[in-house]
């Protein structure tokens, strides 16, 4: 924790490594999530941008609060710029996949990743169910998510103001699935992308049980951002992407995306500290709409 034996912990937001969620901090060190385990800390400081691929900031550059990609302009830059949806990559020898994700009612998308990525992606997107399509070559998996998302519709990517609201109202798991498999039809329907791309059989995946989903309350709110001194403090009880899902100490279920703390250095808190940071009332979701600290 902050200043405990020397050891300054900046954090980096959070991973799925291995399916299972954790803040990563500064030097590598990830310290696992257990729901239902109680949360206190405090943001030290200013939020400083923790740098791109590995590599720190050179000018350890002030970033906003509210800016979820906590970096400065030239590490956002160096950090897109390696990124599969730049087209910079296009000679990447791997095999890719592509997928289909549902995140809520009428709430779905079609994305690709490394198929040696497993489905490290679509729970770092907070998907609560999804199935592969088809698997190939890069820029074939890249041509065919274009073709479906015009064919069918279908954003490329979805708010998680959506996705966060959508969670404390899921329908049942085989509702769920439905509308997985009605995609995967429809897409299945159209033609010309099966010519570059082997098809894949569809087995719906569910990740409520991943993300503890089932049975939360009503959300409440959000944290608009972290500042100096500012406490938060809760029990989690689920994480899906970016976010934690935290019953705050006055009752208040409280949302909390973690790309928020990236940059800010951490300490410890005591329950006693209260929770004091911006929150944002929570807005609600439209329905079948398209679009070692602790």
């Amino acid at each position: 924790m902050g200043g405990e034996g020397g050891v300054e912990w900046w954090c980096r937001g959070i991973g799925w490594g291995g399916g299972v969620p954790g803040l990563r901090w500064r030097g590598g060190r990830v310290s696992t999530l257990t729901y239902g385990q109680r949360l206190a800390f405090r943001a030290v400081g200013v939020r400083r941008c923790p740098g791109a691929r590995g590599n720190p900031c050179p000018l350890e550059a002030v970033v906003p609060g509210r800016a979820t990609g906590g970096r400065c302009p030239e590490c956002a830059r160096l950090d897109r710029a390696h990124s599969v949806a730049a087209d910079t990559i296009a000679d990447d020898p791997q095999p890719y996949r592509v997928y289909l994700a549902w995140f809520g009612p009428g709430m779905t998308k079609v994305g690709i990743t490394a198929e040696a990525r497993g489905e490290a992606r679509l729970l770092e997107q907070g998907a609560v169910a999804f199935g592969w399509l088809g698997r190939g070559p890069l820029m074939a998996a890249r041509r065919t998510e274009e073709v479906l998302r015009q064919a069918l519709g279908v954003p490329d990517r979805v708010a998680y103001e959506r996705k966060r609201a959508a969670r404390h109202a899921l329908p049942p798991a085989p509702e769920r699935a439905r509308e997985v498999e009605e995609l995967y039809r429809r897409a299945r329907a159209v033609g010309g992308w099966t010519e570059t791309l082997e098809p894949l059989g569809l087995a719906v995946r569910d990740h409520a049980g991943v993300f503890r989903l089932d049975g939360l309350p009503r959300l409440d709110g959000t944290v608009a951002e972290l500042v100096g001194g500012g406490v938060v403090t809760g029990r989690l009880l689920a994480a899906a992407g970016p976010d934690l899902h935290l019953l705050a100490p006055d009752g208040r279920c409280l949302a909390l995306d973690t790309r928020l703390m990236g940059g800010w250095m951490l300490e410890a808190a005591g329950e006693e500290d209260g929770f004091s940071v911006p929150v944002t009332a929570a807005a609600p979701v439209a329905e079948s709409a398209q679009e070692g600290l602790f």
